[in-house]
């Protein structure tokens, strides 16, 4: 089965970024989350799209 969202924490170990820029790409909606309860997940998709991304 294919992970389709990871936490905060794991897309900043993926990506190599801080914490802080996890969550200004998220306000930018560069990154797409969905939440399930209080918790913040991050679609492993948008992490692709973002890293993908020639601009």
């Amino acid at each position: 089965m294919e992970i389709l969202t990871v936490s905060v924490a794991e897309a900043c170990r993926l990506i190599g970024i801080g914490r802080t820029k996890v969550y200004e790409l998220i306000n930018e909606r560069r990154l797409e989350t969905v939440k399930l309860g209080r918790r913040t997940l991050i679609r492993v998709q948008s992490i692709r799209a973002l890293l993908t991304d020639p601009s």
